[in-house]
């Protein structure tokens, strides 16, 4: 099953920009997402889960630490090597593969469980997607999908980021993902049931000066951008971002403590 012939390029490019950077330093923080995930998702021991788009791995390690019989997906081999990595650390038995999460190669029904934390979120057919992590769970299983809101920081982020390099005409947004009216409208009558709860990761930065430079020198679409820009562009973004952080910032004078909205979904497949 091959990507539509208008994503195809698109999707190339995306995979070069998370490749860049290194996801893994910024994923790491993020693992509190995937434990609460698991958790919403109420997983059992020997239950096989799927982790799609699952970057370094914190839905992965979440479910495997839960005794799930785990594969854990990425289109980037790199960010795979960093979950494998973590998996070996902890001693977990999990299943590594690339797969685009447009068009995954398991069988129907496959998994107990299918997760995604801002993962799927960011691939350009959201309709695709949807469909696909529905295909290969099992009637009664769940997806557990934890999406940023575009009211949220990272939201809000790529807005200032699209205001120096325009996204692709005609492509979702994908904080889109993070609107509960759309993802019930991309599940539409393959679920029986639709939880959504909304949910706040605070990032924790010495300034917003540390902040971006933490994520411009590895976070994919932060680092891509900045490199991309001259001079005077790159000063705007920079601009742009330290007005959105410092005015987000409930840590006080002394250090960058900034709340980011997301849903945490869980759907009952029918």
């Amino acid at each position: 099953m091959n990507a539509p012939n208008d994503f195809t390029a698109l999707k190339s490019r995306q995979q070069i920009t998370w490749a860049s950077g290194d996801y893994a330093v910024i994923g790491t923080t993020l693992q509190i997402v995937g434990e609460q995930l698991a958790e919403a998702c109420d997983l059992r021991w020997d239950e096989r889960v799927l982790d799609v788009a699952a970057g370094n791995g914190n839905a992965t390690l979440a479910a495997a630490r839960r005794g799930c019989k785990v594969t854990s997906t990425d289109y980037v081999a790199s960010l795979l090597d960093r979950g494998a990595e973590r998996a070996k650390a902890e001693r977990l038995d999990v299943r590594f593969m690339v797969q685009d999460a447009e068009a995954l190669t398991f069988d129907d029904g496959t998994f107990d469980a299918v997760l995604s934390t801002f993962g799927v979120m960011f691939a350009p057919d959201h309709a695709r997607v949807a469909s696909e992590l529905a295909r290969v769970c099992r009637s009664g299983g769940r997806i557990g999908v934890a999406n940023w809101t575009p009211e949220s920081l990272v939201g809000q982020m790529f807005k200032a980021l699209g205001r120096q390099i325009p996204p692709p005409a005609g492509l979702q947004p994908p904080a889109l993902w993070g609107v509960e009216t759309h993802v019930r409208s991309l599940f539409g009558d393959q679920a029986s049931a639709i939880t959504v709860t909304p949910r706040s990761f605070n990032f924790r930065y010495r300034s917003a000066a540390h902040f971006i430079e933490v994520f411009r020198t590895w976070y994919g679409p932060v680092h891509k951008a900045f490199a991309a820009l001259p001079g005077e562009k790159a000063a705007a973004l920079e601009h742009d971002l330290t007005e959105l952080l410092n005015g987000l910032n409930r840590g006080g004078a002394g250090s960058l403590v900034v709340p980011s909205e997301y849903l945490e979904i869980v759907v009952s497949r029918r």
